[in-house]
């Protein structure tokens, strides 16, 4: 197996200007997004199948009453949990962790039964109507099995999306936070050292993770698994190939 691989997104050096997602779309050949008019600087909304980067923008008061609020941006993405509640539950063995040590979605083998989609807790996966499948960030694996950097953090000006070895990255980033909280940034830390058995894309934020759309680390469980929906599409699917199996070898039959 292959040295673990990470993100390391620092929240703190995002500028908002959206490469990361440009970049995503372009080397996955996602679709745009419809046109919608939004009350924020946020045009994607949020993570699918459409959508494998996302640029939050988070508003935060301040205690300057000459500037009230503050934006924080956020570049968010598929977790790629150590503990990924998406694999478990799926009934096909679509969903596989590479040998990067990051969750991939095989294509060719979902069934489309969307037991993944709401088994995330972090709502990063659609579903493509056209293939019939589910879909998220792959890591870029095509590019990773060619000792290439993900599309996105090669992407950023800022290097706010920081990728490589994933034990690397953490001391990166705990080392980050230190050098903050000497700064007088008391509220900086980092969300994903523990959550869900730890994250492969984890974040330095300055605010609360409720702030970001993340769940606390109270609130971070795995769900228990539920793929009976999952095992009866399989069933069916199953069913209705076996019936068209005999009605196709029938008609040989016939015309025999």
């Amino acid at each position: 197996m292959a040295t673990p691989v990470g993100f390391f997104t620092d929240t703190t050096l995002c500028i908002g200007c959206k490469a990361c997602e440009v970049a995503c779309k372009e080397w996955n050949q996602l679709p745009d997004n419809p046109i919608q008019f939004r009350d924020s600087y946020d045009n994607t909304g949020q993570l699918d199948q459409r959508n494998f980067r996302h640029v939050r923008f988070v508003e935060q008061a301040t205690s300057n009453p000459d500037k009230p609020i503050a934006w924080s941006m956020m570049s968010d993405v598929c977790k790629h949990c150590a503990n990924a509640s998406c694999l478990e539950v799926c009934p096909t063995d679509a969903i596989i962790r590479t040998e990067f040590d990051t969750v991939y979605i095989q294509q060719d083998v979902c069934n489309g039964c969307r037991d993944c989609i709401a088994a995330c807790p972090y709502g990063v996966i659609g579903f493509d109507s056209q293939s019939g499948t589910a879909k998220k960030c792959t890591f870029c694996y095509d590019r990773l099995q060619n000792n290439k950097m993900p599309a996105c953090a090669q992407a950023c000006p800022t290097q706010s999306i920081k990728f490589g070895n994933l034990a690397d990255l953490r001391k990166m980033a705990a080392d980050r936070v230190q050098a903050l909280q000497a700064q007088g940034v008391t509220q900086a830390r980092i969300y994903g050292d523990t959550e869900y058995g730890g994250l492969h894309a984890f974040f330095l934020l300055t605010d609360k993770p409720e702030a970001y759309a993340l769940p606390n680390a109270e609130s971070a469980v795995l769900p228990g698994r539920n793929d009976v929906p999952g095992y009866l599409a399989v069933a069916v699917t199953s069913v209705l190939a076996a019936i068209g199996g005999l009605v196709a070898f029938r008609r040989r039959g016939e015309r025999a």
